[in-house]
C-alpha cells in the first residue's frame, strides 16, 4: 500500500540541472582517481534517474543537505556500483526523513494544535481528518473555526465534525478569529478535552495581517491555556511542488511551525517535495493526505514512503 506516495512519470528535470548535478558529482568521484568512464556509470545507475523520479524541479539542486551527504559517502566507502549507490541514497533520505520518537507527542498530552495554510490545500478537510482519528483513539477533541474570513470553511468544519462526533466552537462569518480561540479554549478547559484543534486563515498575501492574528491567537493561548503543549502544522499541497515550499518559508516567517501535513498525495502526486522542504528548511513531514476519507489523512512513516518513491519492493 505504499504507492501513493510516488508518481509513475519520470519528473522531467531540466537539462542544466541535471548537468549541474553530474559535473558535480563526478568531480566529487575523479578526486578519488577513479576514471571518469567508470564515475558517469556510478552516476547515471545511481543518481539521476533516481533524483528525476522523487525531486521537483528547483534551481537549488546543490543545497539539499542529503546529496553533500551522499556525494561524502559515496567517496569515503570508495563506491562504484549503481546498486550501491542507490541503496546509499535510500538510506541517506531514509534517516533524514525519520521523525524520531517525540513528533506526535501532543496526542499524549493536553494540547492545542494550530493548523494553517491558503485556501484550497485541504487545511479544514485535514482538521477534520486528525479530529476522527484522535476521537477514535479514545481521545476528547473540540475543533474551533477560527477560519472565519471564508465562508465555506466554518460550515465545512461544522460537516466534518459532526462526521467525526466532536464538538465544535465557532461564531458567525467575519468575526475576529482570537475571539473564537478563546471562547474555544474556555470549552477546552471546561470539558476536560485532550486536544484542541484550531482551523486557522493562512492570507500569506497580507502577511502583516497574518502574522498579527497569529500573534493575538497565541498570545490568548498562553495567557488562558498555559499549560497545554503546542503544535503548529502547516498544510502544503504536494502536487504544487516549488510553490508548497515557498509557501512553507513564507509561514515560517510568520509562525513557529513543527511539522507538515502534505495534501493530495493520492497517486497523482510526486512526493519528492516532502524531501526538498525536510531537507532545505528542516521541518518534518508529520502527515500525509492521500484520500478523501478521515483515515486516509496517515501517519508519515519515512521507511514506507522512501520505498515507495524508489519503487522498492519489499
Amino acid at each position: 500500500g505504499n504507492t501513493q506516495y510516488y508518481d509513475d512519470n519520470v519528473v522531467r528535470m531540466t537539462e542544466n540541472m541535471v548537468q549541474d548535478f553530474v559535473t558535480d558529482l563526478l568531480n566529487s568521484i575523479r578526486e578519488r582517481g577513479i576514471d571518469t568512464k567508470t564515475s558517469y556509470t556510478v552516476f547515471i545507475g545511481g543518481g539521476a534517474v533516481l533524483l528525476k523520479q522523487f525531486l521537483e524541479k528547483s534551481d537549488r539542486l546543490g543545497k539539499y543537505l542529503f546529496i553533500e551527504d551522499l556525494k561524502a559517502k559515496v567517496k569515503e566507502q570508495k563506491i562504484k556500483e549503481p546498486s550501491e549507490c542507490k541503496a546509499l541514497l535510500i538510506d541517506t533520505i531514509k534517516r533524514q526523513m525519520d521523525l524520531g520518537e517525540n513528533a506526535y507527542e501532543f496526542e499524549n498530552r493536553t494540547s492545542v494544535v494550530l493548523v494553517i495554510g491558503v485556501n484550497g490545500v485541504g487545511k479544514t478537510t485535514s482538521v477534520g481528518k486528525l479530529a476522527g482519528q484522535l476521537k477514535e483513539d479514545g481521545k476528547r477533541v473540540i475543533v474551533a473555526a477560527a477560519d472565519t474570513f471564508r465562508a465555506a470553511a466554518i460550515e465545512q468544519l461544522t460537516e466534518w465534525a459532526n462526521r467525526a462526533g466532536v464538538e465544535v466552537i465557532a461564531q458567525q462569518e467575519g468575526s475576529d478569529p482570537a475571539a473564537v480561540i478563546y471562547d474555544a479554549v474556555a470549552a477546552a478547559k471546561s470539558r476536560k478535552a485532550d486536544v484542541l484543534i484550531c482551523d486557522t486563515a493562512g492570507r500569506l498575501h497580507n502577511k502583516k495581517n497574518l502574522m498579527e492574528e497569529l500573534k493575538k491567537i497565541n498570545r490568548i493561548i498562553d495567557k488562558e491555556y498555559p499549560g497545554a503543549y503546542r503544535e503548529t502544522l502547516v498544510v502544503l499541497d504536494g502536487t504544487t511542488g516549488q510553490n508548497a515550499m515557498s509557501q512553507a518559508k513564507q509561514f515560517m516567517e510568520v509562525a513557529d511551525i513543527t511539522g507538515i501535513i502534505l495534501t493530495k498525495l493520492d497517486g497523482t502526486a510526486k512526493g519528492g517535495i516532502a524531501v526538498a522542504i525536510q531537507s532545505e528548511l528542516g521541518i518534518p513531514v508529520k502527515y500525509v493526505g492521500v484520500g478523501e476519507k478521515i483515515d486516509d489523512l496517515q501517519k508519515f512513516n519515512s521507511e514506507d514512503f522512501v520505498h515507495a518513491l524508489f519503487q522498492v519492493r519489499e
